[in-house]
């Protein structure tokens, strides 16, 4: 794919993109619920959408995406539920080497992995190797993943390479720290979206997300389309962003 311009026409305006957008994929299972169908359909319909998102993602112009698919909480949900999803993410990383190849996407996976089966893994060690040296859409993955355990293994790494010697305590800086974070390298998000009318952040990206603009919205995942997707720009858009200046 060549890279997409950093403004957009949508039809309605000429709108800045935001360079990275983060989400908060909300509402799956109250979704398949709202239609008959159990939680587990909801979960895979989800999956489907979030390729189409990646694809108008990189179209509309936005250079990275970071995607909240499991938290550490998560495991506390049934035991079917936690089953289900992980076989799932088991399809999914498999097909996502595909898209990424197909895309020339770049794949990273934010999180600890340790708590996952092995074979998934390696799925997931596979996905980002084979995607490395690709020039598309970023595309970042939480999965199991925590903000303060994120927050807590950065300070461990970086205390020990204190020990080590390698890094002074003076050395310590804000820009020094993110590089001990899961993210590092890659931009704060501008954007953060949450889907299905929840208004917290639910320990996801908090170091990240100081100076990015919240959108919320009823939407469930399954029915974020790209139109909602332009809404959200369209009201980031609307906000004036003065990273605490007058």
């Amino acid at each position: 794919m060549r890279s997409p311009p950093l403004s957009c026409h949508t039809g309605r305006e000429i709108m800045v993109i935001p360079q990275h957008v983060a989400i908060i994929l909300d509402g799956n299972g109250r979704w398949a619920k709202s239609k008959g169908m159990p939680r587990s359909y909801g979960h895979m319909k989800g999956a489907q959408n979030l390729e189409v998102i990646c694809e108008d993602a990189w179209k509309i112009g936005i250079k990275y995406l970071t995607v909240y698919l499991f938290s550490m909480e998560n495991w506390k949900r049934s035991p079917e539920e936690v089953d289900s999803l992980m076989k799932l993410f088991r399809r999914y990383t498999k097909t996502c080497i595909k898209t990424a190849r197909d895309n020339d996407m770049k794949v990273r996976v934010l999180g600890d992995p340790s708590a996952l089966e092995p074979d998934l893994q390696k799925s997931l060690v596979d996905l980002v190797e084979s995607s490395k040296d690709n020039n598309g859409l970023n595309f970042q993955i939480a999965i199991n993943y925590g903000s303060r355990d994120e927050i807590v293994r950065a300070i461990r790494r970086l205390a020990a390479d204190c020990v080590d010697g390698k890094l002074a305590v003076s050395d310590i800086t804000e820009e020094c720290f993110s590089g001990y974070l899961d993210t590092a390298g890659v931009p704060d998000p501008d954007l953060l979206i949450r889907t299905s009318g929840e208004l917290r952040l639910s320990n996801y990206l908090m170091w990240q997300l100081a100076y990015t603009e919240f959108y919320f919205t009823d939407v469930p995942w399954p029915d974020f389309t790209k139109e909602e997707l332009l809404k959200a720009i369209e009201k980031y858009n609307m906000r004036d962003r003065r990273y605490g200046g007058a």
